[in-house]
């Protein structure tokens, strides 16, 4: 079980890959966002976006699939108390492929709690051609290894 001490400030930590179909971007939109531009392929092409795209909380659920797949899942993790900043930064399209990483900021061992802390990370999810499509920085909390009252 990786915890709080794992996660070192200027890793990185690279996520898997998820492509993204059209099916899956309109069931989506239809039971959580059902911007015509998220459900339908046809009127889609006279919005803003000239197509059908993923909402963008489909596509922050991708980013927290592939961060759960790559490590969440095996981190001593308690959950979090927020993001400090969310980005869309280019629509995702029905064929794109998803990837990107985690690279940790901050290491933040608790005063009151010496058995945990906080990391502060960057999650970025980037396209099949590199482009950054989604960010976040958010505050993931952690036990310790060990408890220390010398923080």
């Amino acid at each position: 079980m990786k915890t709080l001490e794992d996660f070192e400030p200027g890793n990185i930590i690279r996520l898997g890959y998820r492509s993204v179909d059209e099916a899956e971007i309109i069931a989506f939109g239809q039971a959580y966002d059902p911007q015509i531009f998220h459900t339908d392929a046809v009127a889609a092409q006279d919005s803003v976006f000239g197509g059908l795209v993923a909402s963008g909380w489909h596509t922050a659920g991708i980013c927290m699939r592939l961060v759960c797949d790559t490590f969440m899942l095996e981190t001593a993790c308690n959950g979090s108390p927020g993001i400090q900043d969310l980005k869309w930064l280019k629509p995702v399209r029905p064929g794109d492929t998803l990837t990107g990483y985690v690279k940790v900021l901050e290491q933040i061992p608790s005063r009151s709690k010496p058995d945990r802390g906080a990391s502060r990370q960057l999650w970025v999810l980037e396209n099949q051609t590199g482009e950054p499509v989604f960010s976040l920085e958010g505050t993931i909390l952690m036990m310790r290894r060990k408890a220390t009252n010398a923080d």
